[in-house]
């Protein structure tokens, strides 16, 4: 789908050099995965695309693809959702959690969350949930003992029942969900987007079970968070995993004193007092040459979830609007960020109209200094876009500032 350079590797500059803002780009794209494509292409793309990113975010949109496909077809281009789907339910390779939102993860780095099941339930322990559902608990536990992996509503006796204050849940879906944030209970895959929950010793390995001490696995996470981004301020590396700043602190020391994290200065990274932001690079980072990926990329894409570093690196002030009433959107219901030539040059408001077998275009709109080859590009990539859902159709509506060429 895109063309890129080698890459070139970090360790001829040194740890106090500074990178300029192109650079810290690319640096970022290629730690994303966006690069090698050659040599991806010769396995599974959504293996390198899942080794590159660690947590793969999942969402329950569906207005054009769920969150968790757009990643691999962002790198890589068209492949095959079912054999993806295997891939994270079946194969028993990755598990669910809690990992930035509700994610996909090896389920092999699941120790590294210990810490977090285990303020799971003291969260919980303190304002009394744990308390309200403990009997639901207890009975969600024999039932699944007894029955294997079921769905909330199996686990429901006769009619649904009253609902609870959380997002209106059941009392049996408010107890699953404590025990799934204390890690009692996993996913065992879903039906219509739906959990199905096992016990956790019902379907992960015991070697996956156990937990790692707090500062040992916290280390770990923000190593694989710098990885992930190549470049990256302090914020970057707690968001990446969702820790606190004061933790991933603690972390972004003792890797620097290790070697793996290296100082570095990037243009335009500036503090709110206009002194230089404080960053790391990873000491594997590589810093292309080139690198100018073409992609849609959905709201939930590493690149963009951490706002203030979408802004940071890309000057991209974005902000979904699903929540948004509808008189009150600026850009659209689900817009995806486009990128052309590695910036972030627009956003597409998109919808699949499976009935109908078109791939609408709500509206499209170019960013201020987008290349001025932005059109084609994102022709192109509506194409790409409409093939890999099985739509034979795009319908344009015209509406916003990027003029896109015939589609038909």
């Amino acid at each position: 789908m895109t063309r890129h350079a080698a890459a070139s590797p970090l360790e001829t500059r040194s740890a106090a050099e500074s990178l300029s803002a192109a650079e810290a780009r690319r640096v970022a794209l290629a730690a994303q995965g966006f690069s090698n494509v050659a040599k991806i292409a010769k396995r599974r793309p959504f293996d390198a695309a899942l080794e590159r990113l660690h947590v793969l975010q999942i969402d329950s949109v569906n207005v054009f693809s769920r969150s968790h496909y757009m990643p691999v077809f962002s790198r890589h281009g068209e492949y095959d959702r079912e054999r993806l789907d295997r891939q994270l339910w079946q194969s028993g390779e990755f598990t669910e959690y809690w990992a930035h939102e509700a994610a996909f993860i090896p389920v092999q780095d699941r120790p590294l969350f210990g810490w977090r099941m285990a303020d799971y339930r003291a969260k919980h322990d303190r304002d009394g949930r744990r308390e309200r559902v403990a009997s639901t608990i207890n009975a969600v536990r024999d039932r699944l003992r007894a029955n294997g992996p079921q769905l909330v509503r199996e686990l429901e006796d006769g009619p649904r029942e009253k609902r609870g204050p959380w997002w209106d849940w059941s009392e049996t879906k408010q107890a699953v969900e404590v025990m799934f944030a204390a890690g009692e209970v996993v996913s065992a895959g879903r039906e219509g987007f739906q959990r199905r929950y096992a016990l956790a010793e019902q379907v992960i390995d015991e070697a996956h079970l156990g937990e790692i001490d707090r500062a040992t696995a916290q280390r770990e996470l923000v190593a694989r968070a710098a990885r992930s981004l190549g470049v990256a301020t302090l914020a970057d590396l707690a968001d990446y995993h969702r820790l606190k700043a004061a933790e991933a602190r603690v972390a972004v020391r003792a890797l620097e004193e290790a070697g793996e994290l290296l100082p570095v200065t990037v243009e335009g990274w500036l503090t709110r007092a206009g002194k230089p932001e404080a960053a790391w690079i990873h000491r594997d980072a590589r810093v292309p040459g080139r690198l100018a990926p073409n992609a849609l990329l959905t709201p939930f894409d590493p690149v963009v979830w951490f706002r203030p570093r979408a802004e940071r690196m890309f000057d991209f002030h974005y902000r979904i609007e699903i929540y948004t009433p509808q008189e009150k959107r600026e850009f659209g219901y689900y817009c995806l960020p486009l990128m052309v030539s590695g910036k972030l040059a627009g956003r597409i408001d998109l919808k699949a109209d499976r009935q109908g077998g078109a791939l609408l275009v709500q509206a499209a709109w170019r960013e201020h200094g987008a290349p001025t080859h932005t059109p084609e590009v994102a022709a192109t990539l509506l194409r790409q876009a409409a093939e890999w859902q099985g739509l034979g159709d795009i319908r344009v509506s015209g509406v916003g500032n990027l003029a896109l060429p015939v589609l038909g």
